[in-house]
């Protein structure tokens, strides 16, 4: 059987075979669908999808007939993608010589062929989807349509795959990129860190040895230095955890006891003066990420005590089910925030005017991070807050 390829064209279309990633990929039960209604509907003992390689033709599914890989020389795929048909299809009687030659290599007296070369989107042929039968025949127009539609589903099925695949190249590579800049936030951090102690230490120390020698303006300027030292030293540690709240991710799932793990977090902060937290006294989480859970509640109940003017602060924390989801909310009574800013607070980075109870700004990070958990565990966050009144943080997580 002459050998019709031009090797310019044959390079191109090995390349583009290259990056489907289907040579040698192992079974798969949707490609056997296909061949399975291809015998049955054509009415024919076997049915094939076969990839072209350098000299080798290698089988994605086949039915009808156990075979692994033949030559490629002389064997009907060969004259499939390169005989610039939609379908091509030969019998013993019209063409005696390629049946005979071929019969080495498919190791069966086949009679009838019909190939549909499967092309991408340059027209080069990834594969070909191919029947077979041991007598002389003929497809009706019907059949035809339907080996068409059928060979149509194997090329989506490899277009899929050649687009998975990419994702996946491009997911290691944002990992490797992500891991590189968590590394750099991690030196720079650390490198900023320990002159800002210095900044501070030093400054406090000018401070105490000067204080009868400075006036009022002196040390009002140094103690924005101070100030804004603790803010750039906070924002520094802001950026290391929402860096490192992929690592709590990771953990791996469990079940818990939702009262004992809040316990161990409002433990924190009951010593602290006029505080009143509820939470309830049941509840069973099965198979969550504790960590990401806990710190999740920790940011949002510190988030609730910090920014609240009033004398006596209150959180309470209520927790409900679903068929798909765990509910929580996290209730306060402290400012509240304003109905344009409550887009804008799980946003990285970005602060609002408002100050804490020590007068500081935050970082823009610990709401970033809170959200960021929730999504990871397949859930969303809501904000219902009123100026004066306080505000009510509403989670979910899915459950399984």
């Amino acid at each position: 059987m002459q050998q019709k390829y031009i090797s310019s064209k044959e390079k191109l279309r090995r390349a583009a075979l290259a990056e489907y990633a289907i040579f040698n990929s192992g079974e798969d039960k949707d490609y056997d669908q296909l061949t399975y209604l291809a015998a049955k509907i054509c009415q024919v003992p076997v049915a094939k999808i076969s990839i072209i390689g350098k000299n080798k033709i290698w089988y994605k599914s086949v039915y009808g007939v156990e075979q692994d890989e033949i030559s490629r020389k002389n064997s009907f795929c060969e004259q499939s993608i390169w005989a610039g048909k939609e379908i091509f299809s030969i019998n013993s009687k019209d063409h005696p010589e390629f049946f005979e030659q071929a019969k080495g290599v498919y190791q069966c007296n086949y009679q009838f062929y019909v190939g549909v070369p499967l092309l991408n989107a340059n027209g080069h042929a990834i594969a070909v989807f191919s029947i077979f039968d041991t007598k002389i025949r003929n497809l009706d127009e019907e059949q035809k349509k339907s080996l068409l539609a059928l060979a149509n589903q194997c090329m989506n099925l490899f277009e899929a795959r050649k687009q998975k695949t990419k994702l996946q190249h491009v997911q290691r590579k944002l990992k490797q990129k992500y891991k590189e800049l968590e590394k750099f936030a991690s030196l720079v951090s650390h490198d900023i860190k320990s002159p800002l102690a210095n900044i501070i230490s030093l400054t406090e120390l000018l401070k105490d040895e000067n204080k009868e020698k400075l006036d009022d303006q002196s040390r009002q300027y140094l103690d924005f230095l101070v100030e804004s030292s603790y803010s750039l030293r906070n924002y520094v540690d802001g950026i290391l955890k929402f860096y490192r709240s992929d690592h709590i991710l990771e953990k791996d799932f469990e079940d818990v006891h939702l009262p004992t793990l809040i316990k161990k977090i409002t433990d924190l902060y009951s010593l602290e003066e006029n505080v009143q937290i509820t939470y309830p006294d049941k509840g069973h989480l099965k198979k969550v990420n504790k960590a990401a859970l806990s710190q999740v509640f920790m940011n949002l109940i510190s988030n609730a005590l910090k920014y609240n003017n009033k004398n006596q602060r209150k959180v309470d924390i209520t927790f409900r089910t679903t068929d798909s989801y765990y509910c929580f909310a996290v209730s306060d009574n402290g400012n509240g925030i304003k109905k344009e800013d409550i887009d804008k607070i799980f946003k990285l980075f970005t602060t609002l005017d408002a100050q804490d109870r020590d007068g500081n700004h935050g970082s823009g990070i610990g709401l970033a991070t809170v959200k960021k958990h929730i999504e990871q565990m397949q859930g969303s966050i809501d904000v219902i807050s009123e100026i004066g009144e306080g505000s009510t943080f509403k989670f979910k997580i899915k459950r399984p």
